[in-house]
């Protein structure tokens, strides 16, 4: 009792080291960043933010991390693997945001990182079968352990990168991933996990109150790649390690909300003739302004979501499935009706709005019939895309 104590003490305070140090860092490298010329300008109709912003805050983020863990950490060979990947990420990133490198090489550089912890023990070995008929309880990966290692820590890192289009966004789902991490791997007495988790939750915490809307700085590619990293690579060792067997699910709800957007980003560009890397605007973030929400209420909403996901990953390692399954329907029930009260405004405006469309283009299809104009041109014909590439797709700063 006394040793597990005095492990949750260490816990904590990684978890503060780490978010003291990112919060005093954030302003020193908000300087550094104005110095290089890491400013990200609003040129598209697809940033949120009307004045240039600072980027490179994720630089503070990664700073209060590596205090942390070199404080509290212990340093094993996976472990070094892991961060030597993390700096090469981080390195990465600062160079993009400030200047723009092109997508194949920041792919490229990406798998390289996510080569140096798959081939030092960080590997996905098996999961659960997710076929409940087959008599194979679990999938033993053998010789497709690296490759599906790294498809998952370059898919996650860069996924992380893709919701990062609202102030406070990433860094929020990943501080509430990560502190899923964090809980799970408590009860499961993975004490150097926990730990790991705590400090990457507080340099999430410690940056939150500058990158909050509006917005002070942007934690830019150096932040959403890093918080992506880190989480795909400690998912595999907290949750593919141990729980994966119990459920396919756990890692899948846990980092739920941007696999989610970048799938189905990734499966509408294909249904519209288009590349999967083709930049848009119709990630779930933006779909939420475009209903009436604000910033705030966008990233509030995708925050509860999060935490929905990250709720039902705890409880499924915990209760087993069927409890897992009640609970989520319980809560997105709780949401839906949570969401009716607290903006009203905003659904009946969307149904309004929805309801004009409608009947302006069923005019427009009369006065087609007269000679006239079938509509008139594209009120967001100014929207295309203006930005520079990322690895998958343009980063989606704010």
């Amino acid at each position: 009792m006394l040793i597990e104590n005095r492990l949750i003490a260490y816990t904590l305070l990684a978890l503060l080291v780490a978010l003291v140090v990112s919060f005093l860092m954030t302003p020193i490298v908000k300087t550094f960043a104005y110095k290089v010329g890491a400013i990200d300008v609003p040129k598209d109709a697809r940033r949120m933010h009307k004045t240039p912003i600072p980027r490179l805050g994720g630089l503070a983020i990664f700073i209060g991390f590596m205090v942390s863990i070199l404080l509290f950490v212990e340093i094993t060979a996976e472990m070094r693997s892991i961060l030597l990947g993390a700096v090469i990420i981080v390195v990465l990133g600062v160079v993009d945001d400030i200047m723009a490198l092109p997508a194949l090489l920041k792919f490229v550089v990406q798998i390289v990182a996510a080569l140096i912890p798959a081939t030092h023990g960080v590997v996905i070995q098996a999961f659960s079968n997710p076929n409940v008929f087959s008599d194979n309880p679990y999938w033993v990966l053998g010789n497709l352990s690296v490759p599906l290692t790294v498809l998952w820590i370059v898919a996650i890192t860069n996924a992380v990168n893709l919701i990062d289009g609202l102030d406070g966004l990433a860094n929020g789902v990943s501080a509430i991933s990560a502190t899923t991490v964090l809980v799970i791997a408590l009860i499961g007495g993975q004490f150097q996990v926990a730990v790991v988790m705590a400090a990457l939750v507080g340099a999430c915490v410690g940056f939150m109150p500058y990158n909050m809307n509006p917005a002070k700085m942007f934690m830019g590619d150096t932040g959403a790649t890093f918080l992506g990293y880190i989480l795909a690579t400690m998912s595999i060792q907290g949750l593919f390690k141990f729980y994966a067997i119990i459920s396919f699910a756990v890692p899948f709800l846990i980092l739920g909300l941007p696999i989610f957007d970048t799938a189905f980003a990734f499966i509408r560009r294909i249904a519209h003739g288009q590349s999967p890397m083709h930049p848009d605007r119709s990630h779930i973030h933006h779909r939420l302004i475009d209903m009436g929400l604000n910033q705030k209420q966008a990233v509030a909403t995708l925050y509860v979501i999060s935490a929905i996901l990250g709720l039902s990953a705890v409880v499924l390692t915990t209760g087993g499935e069927q409890k897992a399954m009640l609970f989520f329907l319980a809560l997105c029930i709780v949401a839906v009706v949570t969401a009716r009260v607290v903006f009203p405004k905003e659904v009946k405006e969307e149904l309004r709005e929805e309801l004009k469309e409608e009947l302006d283009e069923l005019k427009d299809h009369g006065h087609h019939g007269e000679g006239k104009p079938a509509e008139e041109p594209g009120k967001d014909a100014d929207k295309g895309p203006d930005h520079r590439p990322g690895a998958w797709e343009e980063e989606e700063d704010q």
